[in-house]
């Protein structure tokens, strides 16, 4: 389904990164960067934009294969700062060395299967770095807008931390946040999940 939607001739998602990965991480001094479920890899394109050694990993071949030609096109000579890996999650293993920053930006999964690829998330962050989750809230469903209807793969900040609850990490920020979405009857906003986490 996701290679299907992601054949069309236009972005499936906007061509600038999440609202809150551009918060969150402007002020991050460029590493090594892993964008878990990244799609057409929106996120890692612009930290590879950045500076960053930026990885994408999603299962849909043809939604990276869309990220690198857009790398080729923003980042010229440094389109290798940008590498990619067709993956489940469910099977994903993170290396040793770990990563400087994971961002995991609208992973929609149940419960059964989000559990272990949060918890393996958390395992990829390095000493001294940092995760980022960004999910679609179920109060979405029923106050904001857009997001999946269907409420097994809508999660809390809460469900994230026991996801990642024994990973060490330290929370940092656990909260319902809204971002400003234009639709054809003006500004409305939908709701999400973030949870800013780090490794001492």
């Amino acid at each position: 389904m996701w290679d299907e939607r992601y054949s069309k001739a236009d972005l499936v998602w906007s061509a600038g990164p999440n609202t809150f990965v551009e918060q969150m991480c402007a002020d991050l001094p460029p590493g090594r960067a892993v964008d878990l479920a990244a799609g057409e890899g929106r996120n890692a394109l612009w930290l590879a934009e950045r500076g960053w050694r930026a990885h994408a990993v999603d299962f849909s071949a043809v939604g990276l294969e869309r990220a690198r030609t857009i790398a080729a096109q923003r980042l010229g000579d440094d389109a290798d700062r940008l590498t990619t890996e067709v993956a489940d999650l469910s099977a994903w293993e993170p290396p040793d060395e770990g990563f400087d920053l994971v961002v995991v930006a609208y992973l929609q999964v149940p419960a059964h299967s989000r559990t272990p690829m949060l918890a393996t998330a958390a395992r990829a962050v390095a000493p001294g770095g940092r995760l980022l989750v960004i999910a679609h809230h179920p109060a979405n469903i029923e106050r904001g807008v857009g997001g999946p209807p269907d409420p097994d793969v809508n999660y809390t900040q809460d469900d994230v931390l026991a996801d990642i609850d024994g990973s060490g990490l330290v929370i940092d920020r656990a909260e319902e946040v809204t971002r400003a979405v234009a639709t054809p009857d003006g500004e409305r906003h939908a709701i999400d999940t973030l949870v800013w986490a780090s490794r001492t």
